[in-house]
């Protein structure tokens, strides 16, 4: 899809303008505000009639499309109920008028928002939520189809308001809606791409992609041998039975002040997991090729802040393998030694995104984080205990959980703090080694949380286990999360420096 191009106008200026479709919110009494006066008299009657009909309620979520002869070709009503909306009110308008308007012929679009009361906390907010659920909602996956479907039309959308401070308010929100579903949308579309196109290397060129241009990025590749030097063994025990190497990628962003301490992201790459030796079943294997939602979403949180330029020092490291049985793969009970020097009994080899991502929080420690948040489609366990709709967080810092739980709410992206307590950790203990990878069957979330815990104690670190929130398995396809979340928790510690 092109991109859409976003702004603000005055509606004196615009309504005299012809469009292809003006968006109108309508309250569930039907009364009309003077933009929808003004376009019922413009309609020639034909909105007035539509409205009569009664097939459109007004209620929350409902839209109908009408067709105009006058200056809009198109006028969308849009629900509003009561027009007192919450903003769990608002996500729903907002979700439904982005299908509506997408699913149309429309070019471009002219919303008024002088129809809607909404508050002042609310605007930035509900401004910056419709840019990025357009966005969102206009992805197609194409790569390896042969007759994809049409791309929607929209490439223009005007927010109309008469208020001018409002107005440079929208506009900004705008943008920033605009870039985070961009950088969304590219995790859905890594995640998407099948595993015998989106192997260690071709993320790694994702991330040189994104550092070429800007001259407040750099990108590193790490590749097997130097894996090995900085005693990687544990991430390296992986990748022993595929011929496809494994690849460290280390992205920097330095838009902050020189010295200033980064925000470290850390993403599981597992381009596809076999399970190993330890075998999955064969059922939905296919879906496999999600598990390297981790690291997508901190490519695409990487393209939405570096778009917006946020003023932070900000850095990526994915762990990037291919999990696979062959002769010289990993076994059960086999002990490797990680980069920090603990020794680990390999238990089961499908519990791998956290020998990988050991390493590469040890990794993190040469930065001297002001804060570390790992992402991983980590555990069936969490599958289980959140569903899809909430990610798992654990976290050693009080004040990053909040953070991360408020900037799940603020982008409706959000997570569910669990138990990160000693008491769990005696599961992880091994006769042969100074850990197990696992640690049974009961809490297997919670254990897998407490053995990356152990390799993230010189600085505060959350982790997120997005197993059930970063795809869906009907229809399949990948979600973006938690894009959103990290998007909006590194933009809220860009305005509180």
């Amino acid at each position: 899809m092109a991109a859409i191009r976003f702004s603000v106008a005055d509606p004196q200026k615009a309504s005299a303008k012809r469009t292809q479709c003006a968006v109108l919110p309508v309250g569930n009494t039907l009364r009309l505000s003077d933009a929808g006066r003004a376009l019922e008299k413009d309609s020639s009657g034909v909105l007035a009639a539509a409205l009569k009909a009664g097939e459109f309620k007004g209620n929350v979520g409902e839209t109908m499309l009408v067709h105009s002869p006058g200056t809009a070709e198109r006028i969308l009503l849009v629900g509003v109920g009561d027009g007192k909306l919450a903003r769990d009110g608002y996500l729903k308008m907002s979700r439904t008028l982005a299908r509506a308007l997408l699913s149309s012929k429309a070019s471009d679009a002219q919303m008024h928002m002088g129809s809607l009361k909404v508050n002042s906390s609310d605007w930035d907010w509900l401004c910056q939520r419709i840019a990025t659920d357009l966005v969102y909602h206009g992805y197609r996956y194409a790569l390896t189809l042969s007759n994809p479907k049409p791309a929607p039309a929209l490439s223009r959308f005007v927010l109309l308001t008469a208020d001018t401070a409002l107005a440079r308010r929208a506009k900004s929100a705008l943008n920033r809606g605009s870039k985070a579903g961009t950088g969304i949308n590219l995790a859905r579309e890594l995640a998407n791409t099948p595993a015998n196109y989106c192997t260690p290397e071709h993320l790694a060129k994702e991330a040189r992609k994104l550092a070429r241009g800007n001259d407040k990025a750099s990108c590193k590749v790490l590749n097997e041998k130097t894996m090995a030097e900085l005693g990687m063994h544990s991430l390296l025990s992986v990748t022993a039975g595929t011929a496809t190497p494994a690849k460290l990628i280390v992205l920097e962003y330095k838009g902050g002040k020189r010295g200033d301490a980064p925000h470290v992201l850390v993403g599981k790459g597992i381009t596809f997991d076999s399970g190993g030796i330890s075998l999955k079943p064969g059922a939905k294997m296919d879906e496999m090729k999600f598990d390297m939602g981790g690291a997508a979403s901190v490519l695409g949180t990487m393209q939405a802040v570096m778009d917006m330029a946020l003023p932070l020092n900000i850095v990526a490291i994915i762990a990037a393998a291919e999990n696979m049985p062959s002769g010289t793969a990993t076994k059960p009970g086999d002990v490797v030694t990680s980069m920090a020097g603990i020794t680990i009994e390999v238990l089961n080899t499908d519990a791998e995104g956290r020998l990988v991502l050991c390493d590469a929080l040890t990794y993190a420690e040469r930065f001297k984080p002001a804060s570390v948040v790992d992402i991983a489609t980590l555990t069936g366990a969490c599958v289980v205990a959140l569903g899809s709709h909430a990610s798992g967080l654990y976290a050693n810092d009080e004040k990053l959980a909040a953070q991360l739980l408020d900037a799940g709410t603020t982008s409706h992206d959000r997570a569910w703090r669990m138990p990160l307590w000693d008491d769990y950790q005696r599961q992880l203990d091994s006769n042969f080694a100074d850990m197990g990878n696992i640690g049974g069957p009961g809490g297997g979330s919670v254990t897998a949380a407490c053995f990356l815990s152990r390799f993230a104690t010189k600085y505060n670190w959350a982790h997120l286990d997005i197993a059930g929130s970063a795809w869906d398995s009907a229809p399949k396809g990948a979600t973006g999360r938690p894009v959103g979340l990290l998007t909006q928790y590194l933009c809220d510690r860009a305005s509180a420096a």
